[in-house]
């Protein structure tokens, strides 16, 4: 059902925990896949990857380049982008169902969403993280590339995917604009 693609680069250290908290979204069959994408690192960002049974993909392209890559070698209807380093909180996993399933059956759905920041991070999103969102919206500001983006297939096509810009994954939230939702789980960064 989802694909999570990590972008890495001489993250040996940082792709460990962000790895670690995926692995309840593959016990209960969410996550069918994890993929990295990652810059040629010379350090043992490869061992881990391999360690953790995920699928390996080294290029020297863009940032862009390299997550569209990714993207189009899967082929589940649901994509996450994921940095090294970020960890996503326990609950993750059902804010991700339940986003997914609401999108998959609403025709007006957002079908985009991203992760609260740690700062805001609780169980359910209050009316101070929707005002926060609202104010970033309104002022121009869009969600961090460290939030995470749970992004369907279709709408990820749509769009064009990663641009090959070398600030890609904030391009790429800019462009969705508000037709991403903020998910009731947070992410933090670790490393």
């Amino acid at each position: 059902m989802l694909s999570v693609i990590v972008a890495t680069h001489e993250s040996e250290r940082a792709l460990v925990p962000t790895l670690s908290a995926l692995v309840p979204g593959a016990m209960s069959g969410l996550v069918t896949e994890v993929v990295v994408a990652d810059a040629g690192s010379t350090d043992a960002t490869a061992e881990v990857a391999d360690i953790a049974g995920c699928r390996f993909i080294t290029s020297q392209a863009p940032l862009g380049e390299r997550l569209k890559s990714a993207a189009l070698s899967t082929r589940t209807p649901w994509l996450m982008f994921l940095r090294a380093g970020i960890v996503l909180d326990a609950d993750w996993t059902g804010a991700s169902e339940t986003f997914m399933q609401t999108a998959s059956f609403a025709d007006t759905a957002p079908r985009a969403a991203v992760f609260r920041a740690a700062a805001t991070a609780s169980a359910q999103p209050g009316l101070g993280d929707l005002i926060a969102l609202a104010r970033a919206v309104v002022a121009g500001r869009k969600p961090s590339p460290d939030q995470g983006l749970i992004i369907s297939r279709s709408l990820y096509e749509t769009v064009g995917g990663h641009p090959a810009h070398a600030d890609a994954e904030a391009k790429l939230l800019g462009q969705l604009g508000r037709k991403v939702a903020l998910l009731g789980a947070g992410a933090r960064r670790v490393a």
